[in-house]
């Protein structure tokens, strides 16, 4: 699987909400570039970490992916529900690294501003 398919195919299962885990390998590294900066490492403590993120997910629209080997670039805008059920969205820059058709390393950069405290 190239870096485009794999990337391709964890969006089109996010969208789907079925099984977009299996896109990540159990030694993933995941970056959230806000303030403070959130560093996880393994795949099990990446989902904890992200539950409340993908448990609040409405839709996402991936506005553009760049490739280069087997690293990738996604432009992405999110439309979430928080807690309260209030709606809000968040444009979102995505860093991935795929190794043998899984993602390994994925980095994060948003503006925390419009979600919740």
């Amino acid at each position: 699987m190239t870096t485009r398919e794999t990337i391709q195919g964890y969006f089109d299962a996010l969208k789907n909400k079925k099984q977009w885990e299996r896109y990540f390998s159990d030694d993933v590294v995941f970056v959230s570039n806000t303030s403070p900066i959130k560093r996880v490492n393994g795949k099990n403590a990446f989902i904890e970490a992200t539950k409340r993120f993908y448990s609040s997910l409405i839709s996402i629209e991936v506005k553009d992916v760049l490739c280069d080997n087997e690293k990738a670039c996604a432009l992405t805008h999110y439309q979430l529900q928080a807690p309260d059920k209030s709606v809000f969205t968040s444009d979102v820059a995505e860093i991935f690294t795929v190794k043998d058709g899984r993602i390994n390393s994925f980095a994060i950069y948003f503006d925390s501003a419009p979600f919740p405290k």
